[in-house]
């Protein structure tokens, strides 16, 4: 189990065993995200400063994109396939419920990257689901206002 520090909090995000990234980099300078299983808070948030520095498109189109992947979809320079499979669930320790204030933190810090109406929709539902995910076709983020690719 990996314990990360976020502004004083403990954050553990386990989905299933080692997150799984395709990320592959184009000739054009952008970058695909395919199939990628979530991971931990802290290293998506590094990932999405970084992303955002470079500037570069970033595409979703692999078939899912769960958890902390869906953080991606609030970088300006995002665009999601309608056919990719989003899943969203709230925060926990290794599957384990959160002390209030960190699991009220952290859910802030993962709804901070969704549009409207998504953000609000997450925290008023998703983010009580700490086993499984509800899944969200692109096609219907695209019609919450995410950008199509």
């Amino acid at each position: 189990m990996r314990i990360i520090k976020y502004l004083g909090f403990a954050i553990v995000m386990v989905l299933e065993s080692t997150p799984v990234t395709a990320q592959m980099s184009l000739a054009d300078g952008s970058v695909v995200i395919g199939n990628d299983r979530g991971g931990y808070v802290r290293d998506r948030l590094i990932e999405l400063r970084n992303l955002r520095a470079s500037g570069q498109t970033v595409r979703i189109t692999g078939e899912i994109c769960y958890s902390t992947c869906t953080m991606l979809i609030g970088l300006p320079q995002a665009c999601i396939s309608p056919n990719t499979t989003f899943g969203f669930h709230g925060p926990s320790l290794n599957g384990r419920p959160m002390e209030k204030a960190a699991f009220d933190h952290t859910s802030r810090v993962i709804a901070h990257y969704y549009p409207e109406p998504l953000k609000a929709w997450y925290l008023a539902e998703a983010r009580n689901t700490l086993h499984g995910v509800h899944r969200i076709a692109g096609a219907d983020l695209i019609r919450m206002g995410v950008k199509a690719c």
